[in-house]
């Protein structure tokens, strides 16, 4: 395959653009390709493919590179050559002999022998990590490089899981059930799912695995009274609402007006009744008030780092900052406490992240077990054991990327003791 001058061009001008590190990656994709229609989708699957598999790897490129002379262009060559598998001869139609040159040099270049390099990650995020062994550090990092597999879930209310396994089979998506959610698939490939008649009819939805054992071991049942109180565009709402039959009551709490109209259309397709969006102005709004201690389980998928979605947000590790994650652990902290009071007695309350970070996660939890003596830890695997999730982790679901082939997710399940 040949790179044309236009294709270089292209390419250069996303990483450009994405390494300025001012918006999401997938934000500034999104607007590169509505701002040059004429792209063909060949095209737009080579910049796409080749400026995230740069983003996945650009510390390890600055470094082959050297950071002062790593410019946009000098990292498209590279990320062509070493993600595309493509050799000098076929980049010649757009580049310079003095370019070829230099990418003969760097061709045979070994990586410096630093673990930061090694895995991909930020000094600081090593610091911060649970695993100290070096050796884990390298498999954690290896496993976010990769690429994340598509993941559906099946609403349970349209669909049973093999009869959709059955259908997509048959339309030419190959696929396979999921090894912990039982309501999941994970197809081969990224096939587009916009128009296709399960995604229209609200029968499949894309989500991940592992947010998909979020929204499990909440345990939501029949009649039952249910926050999802960072509903976000809905996801983990949409599965509670059919783990609830859609009966009782669903209320999916944001404070971002956008992301709760996001959720809207896949209210509609999901065939759902009992789901009431409410925006809060934040986690002490009156709303939350009029619900205390009236709740029989509450989701707190907490704003987070989301360093455990760097295969699908690369960017994010170089978004994020200690002084970043420490503004995060208070609003963690006062989100939580919040939700809380809505419990009632017995009830159950979920703190979740999409965050690999012990300050998000376990730090959060215990921090607020001290203050509330009241609620009391559920082991994790109860709570998995009871959903049939053949899955035994421990207290805490701390699920990697390189163990279990989904997003960093961490949970934790909590239940409210009689005063």
């Amino acid at each position: 395959m040949n790179i044309s001058h236009s294709q270089l061009k292209h390419i250069e001008t996303v990483i450009s653009q994405m390494t300025r590190f001012d918006r999401p990656a997938d934000a500034v994709l999104s607007a590169y390709f509505r701002e040059n229609v004429k792209l063909g989708s060949n095209d737009r699957h080579l910049i796409a493919e080749t400026a995230f598999g740069c983003l996945r790897r650009l510390i390890q490129f600055r470094a082959l590179i050297a950071p002062e002379k790593a410019t946009p262009r000098r990292l498209a060559m590279v990320a062509l050559m070493r993600l595309q598998k493509l050799n000098i001869k076929e980049m010649a139609d757009c580049t310079s002999a003095g370019e070829r040159e230099w990418l003969g040099g760097i061709k045979g270049k070994t990586l410096e022998d630093s673990l930061s390099v090694a895995a991909e990650l930020p000094e600081w995020v090593i610091e911060r990590l649970a695993e100290k062994d070096p050796q884990d550090v390298l498999a954690l990092g290896l496993g976010l490089m990769e690429p994340a597999p598509l993941d559906l879930r099946v609403n349970t209310l349209k669909m049973k899981r093999d009869e959709v396994i059955d259908r997509l089979r048959a339309d030419g998506m190959p696929c396979e059930p999921t090894p912990y959610s039982p309501l999941g698939i994970r197809l081969q490939g990224k096939p587009s799912l916009s128009k296709y008649e399960l995604f229209k009819s609200g029968a499949i939805e894309v989500q991940d695995e592992g947010s998909q054992l979020l929204g499990l071991i909440t345990g939501a049942r029949r009649g039952e009274m249910v926050v999802d109180f960072c509903a976000g565009a809905g996801g983990k709402t949409l599965l509670l609402g059919a783990q609830m039959a859609s009966s009782g009551r669903l209320y999916a709490f944001d404070v971002s007006e956008k992301r709760l109209s996001n959720l809207k259309p896949r209210l509609a397709r999901s065939g759902l009744s009992n789901v009431h969006p409410q925006l809060l102005a934040h986690e002490n709004d009156s709303k939350v008030k009029r619900l205390a201690g009236k709740a029989d389980r509450v989701l707190v998928d907490a704003p987070c780092s989301g360093l455990g979605t760097l295969r699908r947000n690369p960017d994010l590790k170089f978004r994020q900052s200690p002084e970043s994650v420490a503004e995060l652990n208070v609003k963690q902290t006062a989100i939580l406490a919040s939700a809380a009071r809505l419990v009632k007695v017995g009830g159950r309350l979920v703190y979740a992240t999409c965050s690999l970070l012990p300050q998000e996660n376990r730090d959060i939890v215990e921090a607020f077990l001290a203050a509330h003596p009241d609620f009391s830890l559920l082991p994790m695997d109860a709570a998995l054991a009871e959903q049939k999730i053949p899955l035994q982790i421990g207290d805490y679901l701390e699920l990697k990327p390189h163990l279990h082939n989904s997003d960093g997710f961490f949970a934790a399940v909590l239940v409210r003791k009689a005063d």
